[in-house]
């Protein structure tokens, strides 16, 4: 182990060729020839997304979180998440944001505040998100894609975040956006505690 948080290191990894396997308007699969860190060559696989991830812990002003339930084709099952969808690289990311939001429940809102950035399974894509606390909510008409058939649910925070707990919400975004939430309200309640106490 190390204690050295320096993340500048030069790779162990080098490619020597990478061509495209297969490629649509929202990814491409890159087939890299490579040495890896032993000296021996192989193969890597990369999928690349053309677009940023976001996501967004909406709260009303009954602490309630808002939930957006769909299908999803990859797993064939139905899953809750917080709103979330790709933001193309010559958009904002917070506009991007605040378009799905107001895209797939309507809502619109005043205040922003970032949560985390984060790396979805690095270990075979690029793909890297920003989660966003929203709150201050007005009402709007949802305008979701034709891609999409949407559920909107408001349900209390903590019942949200038992859902991170015990399996109902699996989406990677949606826990860990729901979990900093509710890690920063515990900070915010122990610092307000000890200035009580002084």
């Amino acid at each position: 182990m190390t204690d050295d948080p320096d993340d500048s290191r030069r790779s162990p990894w080098r490619t020597t060729t990478r061509r495209v396997a297969y490629a649509n308007r929202w990814l491409t699969v890159w087939h890299d020839q490579v040495f890896r860190p032993d000296g021996t060559p192989g193969v890597y696989g990369v999928v690349h997304f053309a677009n940023l991830a976001v996501g967004v812990v909406a709260i009303d002003t009954e602490d309630r979180v808002v939930l957006v339930g769909q299908h999803r084709y990859t797993l064939d099952a139905w899953s809750w998440e917080i709103p979330e969808g790709g933001v193309p690289p010559d958009e904002d990311p917070a506009a991007g944001a605040a378009r799905e939001l107001r895209e797939e429940t309507g809502l619109v809102a005043a205040t922003w505040r970032e949560l985390a950035r984060v790396h979805l399974s690095n270990s075979v894509t690029d793909e890297a998100g920003i989660l966003y606390l929203a709150t201050d909510l007005a009402e709007g008409a949802a305008a979701p894609e034709e891609t999409e058939v949407l559920e909107v649910w408001r349900v209390p925070f903590q019942e949200a975040l038992a859902m991170t707990l015990d399996g109902r919400i699996t989406d990677s975004l949606s826990v860990v956006a729901l979990q900093r939430v509710a890690l920063a309200r515990i900070a915010a309640e122990a610092l307000q505690a000890a200035g009580a106490a002084e």
